[in-house]
């Protein structure tokens, strides 16, 4: 496809501009996202195992959540009854400690309950780690430190761009669509084989970038978009009432027994299994008795299980909004938003697919920061200035040195859950990520790109070796399944990774031009 060369010049510049603004947030969303692949194994990795006795079987439940219930009276309010025991739901009764909402920072400790041999009451205080909701709340705000009601426009801002990025990188791409496609040319001109890599990693994940940069404006300003299609379609008297409902509970003992409640579920959805019970709790949009669970055979809603609403006399399926392949249009294509977004279907095929995606979308904002800054430095050249601006100092030192700040930050917060166990807030890990964060970017900043590239990459890997360090430190009693070993394992491979790219950045910048944004030692000013 042939367009106007000035046309395709207007939208290089676009591109090149948008990218460089939102690049470095979408390297940090994008490593972050990647993560969060894995928050439950991540979670279970950082939390310490637990010592109560095996789980009793749910003809027996009814006895135990009596129990919990005279001796701990608060959890009436709300509990839940585990229907899969893992290391994250050691117990087959749980609740949460007044205050201890799901999805708030320090929420509260989480109580599991079991049966003694000796039928006792059995209970174990829980506080799990912080680590995966920190990262998680990492990648929703873009690794900015502010306010979650702050950061999240600035986030759909930022995802805004993203979408120019796209419309106007392919735009420039069109007309050597054809001849550059499949090319890679690996030689002495490493900026063609970096915009090589760069066209290839872009135009062959487009539709994953297309699907990520939508979702999240979506999610970015779904309270706006819930309050004006209120406003659009909503009459006066449904316009006045609260958006939310009231907070909802279960009082006294339900008359139908967990066991029954999964038969009549089978029953009515015999491709969904149930992973949990929740009785009370139902504040906002949720029903007081949900069954949590999972059905491959359809998106979820939430990033790792959907939901059935059940009377909670009959167990008949009332609620079907957040149900997998029971919801209405709306609901369904509600649902495919956050499904699309969050990969939660197909299970862990899918889920190391955009493990591996995210990584990659990372690296391609990497690579498209790289190529910015040398084609800058390429027409200060032209324009007769010999040693680098300011600018062009300051962005190649901030290219650097957030990546590889993320990179390590995110991988010490890890290891330094795994070491003070539950006890790390999530202020904690906050102020051990933005510590070393702050510390690359200004090492990169005083250093200049050229050697703090290979500098803070072979930090970034001895960074990520501290995860399988704490695992060893920690001692394999931590080790409940052998799946834990995978993050130790990842993590390595990491390492190993990070060494190579340090080592090329650290040849570049000894045998290339002394003009280079990327020279060990730059022409003086």
């Amino acid at each position: 496809m042939k367009l106007p060369t000035d046309l395709v010049r207007m939208y290089k510049e676009i591109h090149g501009w948008v990218g460089i603004v939102a690049g470095l947030a979408l390297f940090i969303a994008f490593y972050a996202g990647a993560l969060t692949m894995f928050e439950e194994p991540l979670q279970r990795w950082a939390s310490p195992p637990s010592t109560l006795a095996p789980a009793p079987s749910l003809e027996r439940t009814p006895e135990l959540v009596a129990k919990v219930k005279a001796a701990y009276p608060q959890a009436a309010r709300g509990y839940e009854v585990n229907l899969v025991i893992d290391a994250a739901h050691p117990g087959r009764v749980s609740w949460r400690a007044p205050g201890g909402k799901r999805g708030e920072h320090g929420g509260g400790a989480t109580y599991f309950a079991s049966l003694a041999p000796d039928g006792s009451l059995q209970v174990e205080k829980q506080q799990r780690s912080e680590v995966a909701n920190f990262i998680d709340v990492l990648h929703q705000q873009v690794g900015l430190p502010f306010p979650h009601w702050l950061a999240m426009p600035i986030m759909g801002g930022v995802s805004l761009l993203y979408v120019i990025a796209m419309i106007s990188g392919v735009a420039v791409l069109l007309p050597s669509l054809v001849s550059d496609l499949f090319a890679l040319r690996i030689g002495r001109n490493v900026k063609r084989m970096w915009l090589d890599l760069h066209n290839l990693l872009g135009l062959m994940s487009l539709p994953f970038h297309i699907i990520i940069a939508l979702t999240a404006v979506v999610f970015a300003f779904h309270d706006e978009f819930y309050g004006a299609q209120r406003l659009a379609f909503s009459d006066a008297a449904s316009r006045a009432r609260p958006m939310m409902r009231a907070e909802a509970s279960i009082d006294g003992t339900p008359t139908i027994t967990p066991l029954r409640i999964v038969q009549r579920l089978q029953e009515q959805a015999p491709g969904f299994t149930p992973h949990q019970i929740v009785y009370g709790q139902g504040g906002g949009i949720l029903p007081a008795l949900r069954v949590q669970g999972t059905d491959p055979r359809y998106g979820q809603r939430g990033p790792t299980y959907g939901i059935a609403g059940l009377d909670p006399d009959t167990a008949e399926i009332v609620d079907r909004n957040y149900m997998p392949g029971m919801q209405d249009g709306w609901a369904a294509t509600t649902t495919g938003l956050f499904t699309l977004h969050f990969g939660s279907f197909g299970g862990y095929p899918i889920r190391w697919t955009y493990f591996l995606m995210g990584l990659a979308g990372a690296f391609l904002f990497y690579t498209g920061n790289l190529l910015w800054v040398e084609s800058r430095r390429k027409r200060e050249r032209k324009a007769g200035a010999v040693t680098q601006t300011r600018a062009t100092r300051v962005l190649g030192a901030l290219t650097v040195g957030v990546p590889t700040g993320c990179v390590a930050g995110t991988a010490v917060t890890l290891a330094a859950a795994k070491l003070a166990g539950p006890s790390a807030s999530y202020g904690l890990h906050s102020a051990v990520y933005y510590g070393v964060f702050l510390g690359c970017t200004l090492w990169a900043l005083v250093r200049g790109a050229g050697r703090a590239g290979s500098e803070l990459t072979v930090l970034a890997a001895a960074a990520m070796l501290t995860v399988p360090a704490a695992s060893l430190l920690r001692g394999r009693g931590w080790y409940d399944a052998g799946e834990l070993l995978l993050v130790d394992a990842a993590a390595a491979v990491m390492a190993i990774a990070l060494l190579a790219i340090a080592r090329s950045a650290w040849r570049r910048a000894g045998a290339g031009t002394r003009d280079s944004v990327w020279a060990a030692r730059p022409l003086a000013s």
